[in-house]
């Protein structure tokens, strides 16, 4: 007995410590501590005030016992995973884990303030939110529920997992299992639901009109242009013949587009002419968006309020006006254009001899498809067949380049569907990307990263000029020494040093293409990876390679690219160099937009895909494992490339507990495991498109 009050002692402290903000009478301890022994249950008052004594814990007035500890207080932003629990997550340190009782009534996207503490439970940090900040969103789409007097909106958003309620008044007329846009009205407190007024009905559930408008809802998409701004685009005149004396003239020199089939902007254009002493003059020509697009003007506010363009699976919310983005700008054949280049003279090895920056004027004279372009590469016949050639020839010596310098070669499957008139798809489509497309890329990479290069390099010293930056940051080491033990597992090595990682990464997705660790060591390599972002700050991209880069290519469709072409065209004219502090705020800004255009994407490709599954033979699929959490293991099907869920609950062979260290799943009493890569043969259980899911069974 004697031997083993240390070890009670700790276990004392621990669950003292464990909640930091609660007291505890000496009952609830033994409670707690769940002891069946009498003896040793009697022997925790004792120990409690001997702790108290030493200074490991504290007595209260009311006799209770706590903590020590002072819970560190910290402001983060709520994400609601799941009905039983959240993650806070600061931003600064590993997210804090909250059960849903201890949210404080706080939604999903409200920054709080959470006190945060050590916990026995594996887990880094727990914590309770104690005050609600700011709310995320006063308006959530949904689907409408008609009970009898009373009426919910049923969330489509995962992550909100309370109904919403509606007064009879604030229903408007809106009909059953219709979806609706519903402003929040009463924030959800003690004892009460969150209240809502409907604001706008959107259409039956299930229709594709509905359901897109309610993605774009759920992420705060706009449906329209103000009328303001579409009457500034439409009173926009071309001023082609005033151009023409400031530019530098490129009409005569062959030059055309490559875009996918259904491209309607056509933001960018590629030249090619044969110089006397044999070296190639290559032009990369951008359509020139700030020529037409002022500071200070509502087309300007706009463009910036969205940031990006947003790709839907059957429609694109665009950043700019049609009359801007199909017809003014769009680079379209046989129309003269104001564009923004970068013009390279390059030898027969891609190497870059000279390079020259500045508006021109040009005339396209194809517009190729990539299909086409594609076609004219493998026949060597058709229009500008030879210049094709020639321009593959050089995109390939620059890939070759780039990673020899250490550039990481992920080839990851993106999918695109054939739908019907009315929306309903009929096939999943997988992208392949061919030498067509890595044409296109490599002199976009080339002259993103040339302008990058020329505004770092123009002043000498430390204070560089103010720039906006594309910037992938080195991976955590601390995931890439996780990633390497994991892959020791499999036999393979990996060099974890700063300078060694993208090449020894290469080597390692060289080294297992085609065997069975293949997908989860190429995606968890993906998983370690940085995001990357917009900044003023000047570092590298880890991903290409590039000591600078940036975004110069695309101003049609972003916002980070109307801002490069500002500040290159400021420093061509040789000016001062601008205040860094709005430039970082507009990256940041920047930075929130693209991320949001690409959750919203993500969701529109999980609802036709879901859709496409609820249609699909109640048969047997092979799967993926593609992920590993403690409700459940997410499955990739490899015939459609969609993504379902086998949940914890649904595996009824055994206990199943989640190993994250390992990424699997083990049975607690088979030993039997699920881990991340496996192949698995799976059935569809059900699918939801409300929430966007396909719920799987083990076969």
């Amino acid at each position: 007995m004697a031997g083993d009050l240390p070890e009670l002692k700790v276990k004392i402290k621990a669950l003292l410590d464990s909640k930091p903000t609660i007291t505890f009478p000496s009952k609830t301890v033994i409670k707690r501590l769940g002891f069946k022994n009498k003896k040793v249950n009697s022997e925790i008052p004792r120990l409690l005030n001997i702790l108290v004594k030493e200074g490991q814990a504290r007595q209260f007035k009311n006799g209770n016992y706590g903590s020590i500890r002072t819970p560190d207080t910290l402001t983060g932003i709520v994400d609601h995973v799941s009905s039983r629990f959240g993650y806070i997550v600061t931003g600064k340190e590993d997210d804090i884990y909250v059960q849903a009782r201890d949210l404080n009534f706080a939604m999903h996207g409200d920054k709080v303030k959470v006190v945060a503490f050590e916990t026995r439970h594996g887990r880094k940090r727990e914590g309770k939110v104690t005050e609600i900040i700011e709310r995320s969103i006063d308006n959530i789409v949904g689907r409408i529920e008609l009970r009898g007097r009373y009426a919910f909106l049923i969330p489509d958003n995962k992550k909100i997992h309370e109904d919403i309620f509606i007064p009879q008044h604030s229903l408007g007329n809106v009909q059953h299992n219709e979806k609706a846009i519903v402003s929040i009205t009463v924030w959800p407190s003690r004892g009460k639901k969150a209240e809502g007024k409907v604001t706008r009905v959107l259409g039956a559930a299930g229709n594709n009109e509905a359901e897109i408008h309610s993605i774009m809802a759920e992420y705060n998409l706009p449906f329209e242009f103000p009328e303001e701004v579409m009457r500034e685009a439409e009173a926009i005149r071309d001023t082609f013949e005033e151009e023409k004396k400031h530019r530098k003239d490129m009409r005569a020199v062959t030059t055309f587009t490559i875009d996918p089939e259904d491209a309607k902007d056509f933001d960018d254009a590629l030249s090619l002419n044969i110089l006397e002493n044999g070296h190639y003059e290559i032009g990369v020509h951008i359509a020139d968006v700030t020529h037409y697009v002022r500071p200070d003007s509502t087309l300007e506010e706009e463009a910036f309020e969205r940031a990006t363009s947003v790709y839907l699976v059957d429609r694109t919310i665009p950043m700019l006006p049609e009359r801007l983005s199909n017809d003014l700008c769009s680079l379209r054949p046989h129309e003269d254009k104001l564009t923004f280049s970068v013009i390279f003279e390059m030898d027969e090895k891609a190497k870059v001899i000279n390079r020259w920056f500045g508006r021109t004027i040009i005339h396209s004279d194809r517009r190729f498809s990539y299909e086409e372009a594609q076609q004219g590469l493998e026949t060597g016949e058709g229009d500008f067949a030879n210049e094709l050639i020639t321009l593959n020839g050089l995109a390939k010596l620059l890939n070759q380049s780039r990673f020899e310098a250490g550039a990481i070669n992920f080839e990851t499957t993106e999918v695109k569907f054939r739908l019907d008139e009315q929306g309903k798809p009929l096939e999943i489509i997988p992208k392949i990307r061919k030498d067509a497309h890595k044409l296109i890329e490599e002199f976009m990479l080339l002259a993103n990263k040339s302008v990058a290069e020329f505004v770092y390099h123009r002043k000498k010293g430390k204070n560089k000029d103010t720039f906006v930056y594309r910037v992938h940051d080195y991976p955590d080491p601390e995931k890439v020494g996780a990633f390497a033990e994991f892959a020791k597992k499999f036999g393979h090595s990996l060099e974890t040093g700063k300078g060694n990682v993208s090449k020894s990464i290469n080597h390692l997705i060289a080294e297992i293409e085609g065997r069975p660790e293949e997908n989860v060591l190429q995606t968890l390599a993906i998983r370690t990876m940085a995001k990357a972002i917009y900044t003023t700050e000047p570092k590298g991209h880890f991903g290409l390679a590039f000591q600078h880069y940036t975004h110069f290519t695309s101003p049609i469709r972003r916002y980070p690219d109307m801002m490069v072409h500002r500040l290159l065209q400021h420093y061509l004219e040789d000016r001062l160099s601008p205040e860094r502090e709005d430039f970082e705020e507009q990256c940041v800004h920047s930075s929130n937009r693209e991320k949001r255009a690409a959750d919203a994407e993500r969701a529109s490709i999980k609802y036709k895909q879901v859709e496409y599954m609820s249609n699909a033979p109640d048969r047997d699929y092979e799967g993926i494992i593609s992920g590993v959490t403690e409700w459940g293991i997410y499955v990739e099907l490899v015939e459609t490339r969609c993504e379902g869920m086998v949940r914890m609950s649904d595996l009824k062979d055994d206990y199943y507990e989640f190993d994250e260290k390992n990424y699997s799943v083990v049975g607690r009493k088979s030993g039997k495991e699920y881990t991340l890569g496996d192949a698995l043969t799976v059935r569809i259980k059900k699918t939801d498109i409300d929430k966007r899911i396909i719920d799987l069974l083990v076969v």
